[in-house]
């Protein structure tokens, strides 16, 4: 039997490790894929840690009910390796993208299409082993995508990243064609962000990041503008410059960067959040009122939705962002520049053949 190699979470707090076991056999309607790439991405770092930040001292414990070694990653793309019997169109040697965000398959969510919204979920690299490994067990042929003629290195962060953004965006609705989108926290998601907002809308983005070499990256992107929202004066040039926005994507998740998107809207505004820094927001009830104002959160994607990404892709309308591709055996050290904010675009692990 062949061995499986992994990055493996052996204790919360600490370094990833090898670990080494036999290669799951798939049954039923399993499938193995050997991973050829996998994205490394920041909510890996919570993982790590175990917790999320709520700010003023408090966390949510996320370390329960998962079985250690673990393996993170859910960024995944590879080659299918072995079927089980019932595995009806999954073909031996075909590449594929994986959707990661699996549901139990039964519950309203799930029945409604939303199976990356399940409270009793098994997704990929957060509850059930994911792709910082030299291959992964899937459930179903359903979450394997076709992604040719894109590279692995591109495919793989199309699943979260690449996704999360999407569907963020296509949560904006209609107010995104009224005027420019602020995109804020130009991370990987933010990258994806603005290449996918300039397939998806007529004015190119406007964006914002503490960061000036991410700032500049955008800039090279396409952005329209790139602000930092640590200048006093940031503010005050979006009203200025636009009256106030309809439409902003928050992709930090942090008391500053929320109470940053909520300052620049104008009288019916949305900002939809999908970071998870951590924090706390608060803002003058009355304000939500006269502001007519909206804030939504949203969760990675659904199925359809990375169907459709993908096919937008596929088609040559989303520029790749930068990517930094490192051997699977540095993994941790990914994880650490990650963390340190050295990273511009997505680093993505390479499975030895």
């Amino acid at each position: 039997m062949s061995k499986m190699r992994r990055q493996s979470l052996v204790a919360y707090g600490q370094p990833l490790c090898e670990t080494i076991i036999d290669c799951p056999s798939p049954r039923g309607t399993e499938v193995l894929v050997r991973v050829e790439r996998c994205g490394v991405c920041h909510s890996d770092l919570h993982l790590q840690d175990g917790y999320f930040e709520l700010g003023g001292e408090r966390r949510l414990d996320i370390s329960k009910d998962r079985p250690l070694p673990f393996t993170l990653g859910h960024e995944i793309a590879g080659m299918i390796e072995a079927v089980g019997e019932a595995a009806v169109g999954a073909g031996i040697g075909h590449r594929v993208a994986i959707y990661p965000w699996i549901g139990c398959g039964s519950c309203a969510a799930c029945r409604a299409g939303d199976e990356n919204l399940c409270s009793a979920h098994r997704h990929l690299g957060i509850a059930a082993d994911g792709g910082f490994a030299t291959h992964v067990l899937i459930p179903h042929p359903r979450y394997l995508l076709d992604y040719a003629p894109l590279s692995a290195a591109f495919a793989g962060p199309l699943m979260c990243s690449g996704l999360t953004a999407y569907s963020a965006l296509k949560h904006l609705g209609e107010r995104a064609e009224r005027g420019p989108v602020l995109l804020i926290g130009l991370g990987g998601v933010g990258m994806m962000g603005l290449a996918i907002a300039r397939a998806l809308f007529r004015e190119p983005p406007i964006v914002a990041d503490i960061d000036a070499q991410k700032r500049n990256a955008a800039l090279a992107g396409g952005a329209a503008a790139a602000f930092d929202p640590a200048d006093p004066q940031a503010r005050r040039a979006i009203m200025a410059a636009t009256g106030g926005l309809l439409a902003a994507c928050d992709f930090v998740g942090s008391d500053k960067s929320l109470q940053f998107a909520t300052g620049v809207l104008g009288r019916g505004g949305k900002v939809v959040v999908t970071g998870l820094l951590g924090g706390t927001f608060s803002i003058a009830a009355a304000m939500i009122a006269i502001k007519a104002m909206t804030i939504e959160g949203t969760l990675t994607g659904t199925l359809a939705e990375a169907r459709a990404l993908l096919d937008l892709a596929r088609a040559g309308k989303i520029t790749p962002i930068p990517t930094n591709d490192r051997p699977l055996g540095q993994a941790q050290a990914a994880l650490d520049d990650l963390r340190a904010g050295k990273v511009v675009g997505r680093t993505v692990l390479s499975a030895p053949g």
